[in-house]
């Protein structure tokens, strides 16, 4: 993996993930002059923020990106480390310009050109892409503040194992994928409350033999934009995947209504009951922060864009959710908008 050194380049790429690298991918193929920044300490920083037990939903042929195949079996799902690992030898054999511990803490846009500040020094560009994923920054309720410090709690962001918990109750807060997915594992030696939101859709793993993004994949949704009907009904809802509540039940969850208070070892639900625990994990997904971004593309914490072209000239975001369809903030499907995006930057004349 090679690190840049020239602070003049075609294109800044802020983000080693998925996202960044593929669009890398498809700046080397245009010759472009470009570097890749991230303020981590590997690439794929975000799926080392997952916890160890976690298994992606695709299988493995939808998981390669352009460049370098995903290794095993086509048809099996991975885990969270084998992405880890892929992530950072696509980095290496495609010998990517990539600088680590490189935080970008402003940009603007000076005379003509982007000014990226990184500890200790100014990147200048012609172009910037931001690949920061939807993975930024973890959202916690106000009221976890009042919970006791001698209860365990943390963002889903730092959970790892089971036996990171203390023996007794458990409280997940959060009824997506990640909140089931996680009560789950948990169930298997500790007493859990699942608090749940809002009702998602059940999918099953697999439908007729055949795994469920095989026949999402096949029926075209996966392809459905977010300017289509269907897609905009789509994109306001999660799809719970292999998960259920009546699954979780029969592990032996408690489910429970939204979480909508805290004190001391107490957690209190919508529906007026509460239940004390040993543990709170908050499952509450994420926030946007674009806090560093000094240029009117950012309002009430959305970007406002067409398929990742902004308003703004030579400044494109990639990897959001349902930023064109729904593949694409998924690992091997945000190659189709990071391609779009690198012959966007192409077609604009250099300022050089």
């Amino acid at each position: 993996m090679s690190a840049g050194t020239n602070d003049s380049l075609d294109v800044l790429v802020v983000g080693a993930g998925q996202a960044g690298l593929t669009v890398g991918y498809f700046l080397r193929q245009a010759g472009l002059r470009f570097l890749i920044v991230d303020g981590a300490s590997q690439v794929g920083s975000a799926w080392a923020e997952r916890w160890e037990s976690l298994v992606l939903f695709t299988p493995r042929r939808y998981n390669t990106m352009p460049g370098l195949a995903f290794d095993g079996d086509p048809d099996r799902e991975a885990t969270r480390d084998e992405v880890i690992d892929y992530l950072q030898r696509y980095a290496t054999q495609l010998d990517l310009p990539i600088e680590l511990n490189s935080p970008v803490t402003s940009l603007d846009f000076r005379d003509g050109r982007y000014a990226a500040v990184v500890p200790g020094r100014t990147i200048l560009a012609d172009q910037v892409v931001v690949a920061t994923g939807p993975f930024q920054k973890p959202r916690i309720p106000a009221f976890a503040s009042s919970v006791a410090a001698d209860v365990h709690q943390t963002h889903s962001t730092g959970y790892r194992r089971p036996s990171d918990l203390p023996p007794g109750r458990a409280v997940v807060v959060g009824g997506g994928n990640t909140g089931y997915q996680i009560a789950e594992e948990l169930a298997a030696g500790h007493e859990v409350v699942l608090a749940v939101g809002s009702r998602q859709t059940p999918l099953p793993d697999r439908l007729l033999g055949r795994q469920i993004f095989w026949w999402l994949t096949k029926l075209g949704i996966l392809s459905l934009t977010v300017e289509s009907r269907v897609g905009r009904r789509l994109s306001q809802r999660e799809t719970l995947i292999g998960s259920s509540p009546r699954k979780a039940r029969r592990a032996g969850i408690v489910l429970k209504q939204r979480a909508v208070d805290a004190s001391g070892q107490t957690v209190r639900f919508a529906d007026g009951t509460e239940t004390e625990t040993d543990a709170i994990i908050w499952a509450t997904g994420y926030r946007p922060d674009y806090s560093w971004i000094n240029l009117p593309v950012v309002a009430d914490g959305r970007v406002r864009h067409r398929r990742g072209v902004t308003d703004q000239p030579g400044l494109y975001f990639l990897g959001l959710t349902w930023q064109h369809t729904r593949g694409s903030a998924l690992l091997g499907f945000v190659s189709d908008d990071a391609r779009y995006i690198s012959r966007q930057v192409a077609a604009m004349p250099s300022r050089a």
